[in-house]
C-alpha cells in the first residue's frame, strides 16, 4: 500500500511530536495519537465503528518503539525505578492480554471513545488539582502492585495508551517523586504495548473492512513512519523532563490530556 507523500509527512510530524510527549511525560504518546490516528483513518474511508479501534491498536504499536527510547534515556539520569517496573509488569501483562485479546472485540468503537474521554478527563483533572499525597503513603506490596498493574494494563489496552495517565498519577499518590513516576511510567509501556499488540494483532484477523497491509487492527505504515520518526523526539522530551519544574510539568499533563479528552467524547456520542 502507497501512502500519500502529505500522509506520511502528516504521520511523521505526529510521530516528532508524540515521541517529545513520550520522553517528556511518561505517556507513551498514545493521548495524542489516538484522536489524530481516528481523524487520519476516518479519510482513509475506514468505517468509524473500525477507525477508532485501528487507531488504538496502532497508538499501542508505536509505545513499544518510543518506550524504549524515552526510557534509555531516564535511565542514564537514574531517574526509573526499576523495582517498581518489576513488580507491575506481571500484573500489566495479564491485563493488556484480558483487554486486547478479549474486551476489545467486543466493545463498539464509539463506546471505547466515550470511554477514553471520560477516563482521560478523570486523569487530567486528578493531576490538575495536584493533590498532596499523606506523607505516610507509600507504593503497595507486591499483592497490591501486581493488582495495580492488571487495571493498568487493563485500561490502556481499552484506549491505547502506554499507561502514564494511570500509572503516573498513581506513583505521584504513593509518594513516588513525578520525575521518577514519569521515567518509571515510560518502562513500562514496553511491557504494557507487547501485551495489548498481540492481542489486537490475533484479536483483529478475522475482522471485515481493514484497509491493506494491516495486521489485525493495527495499520502498519501508519505504524513505520510514526515509530520511525518518534524514537528520534523521545530522548528530547525525556531530557526535558528533568529541567522542568514539578508544577509545571503536571500542569503540561493535564491540559493536553482534557483537549484530547473532548474531541474523543465529541467523537463517541457523534457516532450513536
Amino acid at each position: 500500500m502507497m501512502l500519500d507523500p502529505l500522509l506520511i509527512v502528516e504521520l511523521g510530524i505526529l510521530g516528532l511530536g508524540t515521541g517529545f510527549l513520550a520522553g517528556l511525560l511518561g505517556i507513551g504518546g498514545g493521548m495524542l495519537l489516538v484522536p489524530f490516528l481516528t481523524y487520519i483513518l476516518g479519510h482513509q474511508q475506514v468505517a468509524p465503528d473500525l477507525a477508532v479501534k485501528m487507531a488504538i491498536a496502532t497508538s499501542m504499536a508505536t509505545i513499544m518503539f518510543t518506550s524504549i527510547s524515552s526510557v534509555r534515556a531516564h535511565h542514564k539520569r537514574g531517574a526509573v525505578r526499576w523495582d517498581i517496573v518489576k513488580r507491575l509488569a506481571p500484573g500489566i501483562v495479564i491485563g493488556g492480554l484480558v483487554a486486547s485479546l478479549g474486551v476489545f472485540s467486543l466493545l463498539k468503537g464509539a463506546f471505547l471513545a466515550i470511554f477514553f474521554g471520560l477516563f482521560v478527563s478523570f486523569s487530567a483533572f486528578q493531576m490538575f488539582l495536584d493533590k498532596k499525597p499523606a506523607p505516610s503513603r507509600q507504593m503497595p506490596g507486591p499483592g497490591g502492585q501486581l493488582a495495580a498493574g492488571g487495571l493498568i494494563g487493563f485500561l490502556s489496552g481499552l484506549v491505547g495508551a502506554g499507561g502514564g495517565f494511570v500509572s503516573v498519577p498513581f506513583m505521584t499518590w504513593c509518594n513516588v517523586a513525578i520525575h521518577n513516576a514519569v521515567a518509571t511510567s515510560a518502562a513500562l509501556g514496553f511491557p504494557i504495548a507487547l501485551a495489548n499488540v498481540v492481542g489486537y494483532a490475533v484479536g483483529g484477523q478475522s475482522v471485515d473492512g481493514l484497509p491493506a497491509a494491516s495486521l489485525g487492527y493495527i495499520w502498519l505504515p501508519a505504524l513505520a513512519v510514526i515509530a520511525t520518526c518518534s524514537v528520534m523526539t523521545a530522548p528530547l522530551g525525556a531530557r526535558a523532563a528533568h529541567q522542568l519544574p514539578v508544577k509545571q510539568l503536571k500542569r503540561v499533563f493535564a491540559s493536553l490530556l482534557f483537549m484530547l479528552a473532548a474531541y474523543m467524547l465529541w467523537k463517541g456520542v457523534s457516532a450513536f
